[in-house]
Parts: C-alpha cells; structure tokens; sequence
C-alpha cells in the first residue's frame, strides 16, 4: 500500500461502522463516463453522485483522493478457484481474497471445483461457506457444479444461495468434478432452465483433444497444438446447440480462440441468451513470447498467437464478448513443475487476480482503450451476470465497494510480493502501468494486515439489497 493509503487505513479502520461519509475526486469513473464527483456514502451504500461545485478547500468531513488517481468501482471478478477446504495448500479464503482486495477486486465468485468436496450439492457448499467465514478480506459468492448424476441437486443448491453452475465439457483435472457427456449437458440445461438459472462451461470438444498428441515435453507449441483453436469452436457450437433446444442462460468461460467468436456473434444476433468472457492472459500474453519449459503460462485453454489475441480484442471491443476475470487458478509451485518444464506434467492455471486491472490497463494504454470500458468489463459486467445487482457501478443506491487507482505508476511484478499463496505467475519480472492504492468495501477501508470484514453473498441477498433491504 502506497503511503496516502497507510494514512487513510488507520482512522478509518478504527471505526469500521461509522454511518457516513463523503470522497471527493477529479476523476470517478460513472457508467457515463469520467468525470470529477463527489460520492457520499451512508450505511455501506452510495447515497449520492454530484459535482463537485466551486472548490471548497480542505474539509475534515471530506476525503480527497489525491488528483492524479481514478476512483473506479471495485471489480467483479467472477472466476476464482479458491480450493478451500482440501487444496487449501493450493489456496485458500485468507489469500485469495487478500490477493483480490490488493488488486481492486471487491467480489469474488468462487468456482466449484478444485476444493474437497466440489460444490455439486448443498452439504458441500455449506461445508465450504464454513471454511470461508471469518476470513474473507472481500464479498464471496460460489457456483455451483453440473457434474454428472447430480440433476437432482441443481435446484436445491439454486435455493441455497448459488449464482450459477459451472461444467466442464473435457476432464477438468480433478476427479471430483467429471465432465458431462451430451446427454448430461442437456439434462442439467433443460433442469437449469426450470428455474431461470445459468450454466457456465468451459468449452473445449473433448473428442477433439483425445485425437491429438499429448504434449508431453518442453515444447510450448506442442501444448498448443494439443488444444487447437478447432477444440473450443466445436464445443462452443454444440452448447449453443443446447441452449437453442433447452433455452437455458449459457455463459461462455475463458474464451481463449477467436475462431469461437463466429458462433457467439451469430447466436447473439438469433437472441439466444449467451455470454462469454477472457481473461486477461489472454488479452496481454502471446504464444510467441513464451519460451519452452516455461510452464508457469501453461492454461487450459492456451494462450494463443498475437494474430489471435488481436481479434480477441475486436470481439471484447464490439460487444461480443461481455466481460473479463481473472480465472485465478492457483496451484503449488511444485505442481508447475518448473524444475523439468514439461507441460505435460505441470498443473494448468495462471494465479492473476491480484493483478488483472493492472494487467488489461497497461494493454488498453496502447489500444486507447479507457477506464470507462475497462469498469464495464470488468466491474458491471460480471455483476449483471452473476445476479450480484448491487454492486459493479457507481450509482446511488449501490454498494460502496470501490478501488482507487494510480493510471500513471509503473512497477515490475514480483511474485513474492504478491498476496496469492504460491509465489508464481506468469507476469514475474514484466512491467505493468497503474496500482492500486485503495480497495473499499461497503464504504471502508480494507487493510490488508487488519481484521477481514468481507461477507458471504448470494444473488438473492444481492437482489433483496438493491430492492431495499438489509445490507
């Protein structure tokens, strides 16, 4: 934390249920656009948005973010693997959201595998709600699993607090979360569309990876051929495919092949109720500058050529795709396998959270691309998708849940200073543009070394606060 955040943390931390106040800055970014503000807050909530008028000077009843900073709204990131209880040793509540709350992240919605047990049912997601309390620096909420035979389960964990399910359509890694087969797909989709709920699939055509060589090996090109741009399109066609017959919200993850890009436009155009999403890998790294042995970039599916990444842009920039997150999915060093670099053997995850806003703000600088997309994408976004309706913008009546940013300052990430559990990331030793300075939760200050006050959510309790309710 810079030195203007170390002052702000103490008398606000002191008094962590204080009722109101009020910030004032000459840049806010608003679902309109940038512009300076003055934002007062009351009981958590944004109460109002105005001008700032004639310059009154310094108050003591005013915070003033200092001028060369961005009050931006906290993100949504809704894709981290958290892997608590039973991978804890991977990650856990206390990191990742500490990770989360360095890089501006607010929100975080956990994914439903990685941790034992999965969350396919409601035992296992009240397990893992016990494993979260009392330790979470920012908001969680959790998906649910669509594996197969759980069918039955899908509504009863709607009902428990759920945002959505999450499939795999190839081996996930883990053997407590298979893959549906097409006859499981459609039944979980046809159970899911019953209730208005959302299945999320990470889509690549497990038949089409079967029939290619193993990347075992050094090679990063053989790693990326062994997950071909073919993989994603195919089953990106065949989900669309389900959500036409079924008419269940289908959200697209980690969209990594453009040549995926077709289908959505297309089934966009015909109405059917598709998202997708990137990450911010994919957006900033190039298969071209991934040197062989270097398994800490290995994900599945791969970061692909510069050709690629560009036109990942175009359909980011023209709407087709909807949002980015991080898919922090963080494993132990030694499951990297960096000692004999063989992506064959190495876990495939990129640990990012803390620093997707950094990441995506330093390439959206050369792409004159502004803050005010990149809060859209990343920020409202993945808060419609998730139901979670009160937060992801500054508007009066949402959650004061925000992010201070420096656009201007420059560092070199080391992994070692990073809040995540395991020392390692693909973006060692890489410059990145713009820090941020301050993360707020409910109109508070969170300090990283200081008692977490984040809060487990669900759509529902989202919804009942926007209408008026409890916060």
């Amino acid at each position: 934390m810079t030195e203007w955040t170390a002052r702000r943390a103490g008398p606000w931390g002191a008094s962590p249920r204080r009722a109101s106040r009020t910030i004032r800055a000459a840049r806010v970014v608003l679902p309109a656009g940038e512009r300076p503000a003055v934002i007062t807050i009351r009981d958590g909530l944004i109460a109002s948005v105005t001008d700032p008028g004639p310059a009154a000077g310094r108050r003591a009843d005013i915070v003033d973010v200092p001028g060369d900073r961005v009050v931006l709204p906290g993100l949504v990131d809704c894709h981290v693997h958290v892997n608590e209880p039973g991978r804890t040793e991977w990650e856990g509540f206390a990191t990742a959201t500490a990770a989360a709350a360095a890089g501006g992240v607010t929100t975080i919605v956990d994914m439903p595998l990685n941790s034992i047990p999965a969350t396919v049912n409601v035992p296992a997601l009240r397990a893992k709600q016990d494993a979260a309390r009392g330790q979470l620096m920012v908001d969680v909420a959790f998906w649910g699993g669509a594996v197969p035979g759980n069918a039955d389960q899908l509504r009863a964990l709607h009902d428990a607090g759920v945002v959505g399910f999450k499939c795999f359509l190839p081996p996930s890694g883990v053997p407590e979360f298979p893959p549906l087969d097409p006859s499981g797909l459609h039944a979980a989709m046809a159970t899911i569309a019953e209730f208005g709920g959302l299945l999320i699939a990470h889509a690549e055509d497990p038949s089409l990876i079967d029939s290619r060589p193993v990347a075992l090996g050094r090679r990063y090109a053989d790693f990326v051929a062994s997950r071909p741009d073919a993989a994603e399109r195919n089953a990106v066609v065949a989900l669309l495919e389900q959500t036409r017959r079924t008419g269940c919200r289908t959200h697209i993850v980690h969209v990594s092949s453009a040549a995926t890009l077709p289908a959505l436009r297309a089934a966009k155009a015909e109405g059917l109720p598709v998202t997708a999403e990137t990450c911010p890998h994919y957006l900033t790294l190039r298969a071209e500058d991934v040197p062989d042995g270097a398994t800490q970039f290995k994900c599945c599916p791969p970061i692909r050529s510069d050709a690629n990444r560009e036109l990942l842009w175009a359909g980011l920039l023209d709407g087709t795709i909807d949002c980015v997150v991080s898919d922090h999915s963080p494993c132990t060093v030694a499951a990297k396998r960096l000692d004999i670099g063989d992506f064959g053997l190495a876990w495939g995850g990129i640990a990012s959270v803390q620093l997707s806003l950094s990441a995506m703000w330093t390439e959206a600088l050369s792409r004159g691309v502004g803050l005010v997309d990149l809060a859209r994408w990343m920020c409202a976004a993945p808060a419609a998708l998730t139901g979670l309706v009160d937060r992801g913008a500054i508007t009066p009546g949402l959650r004061a849940d925000l992010c201070v940013f420096a656009p201007d300052e420059s560092f070199v990430v080391d992994p070692a200073r990073l809040r995540h559990r395991n020392p390692i990331s693909p973006y060692a030793g890489r410059g990145l543009r713009g820090a941020v300075t301050e993360t707020w939760l409910r109109g508070q200050p969170i300090d990283l070394d200081g008692v977490p006050f984040g809060r487990l959510v669900t759509a529902g309790d989202a919804m009942d606060s926007h209408n008026g309710g409890d916060d």
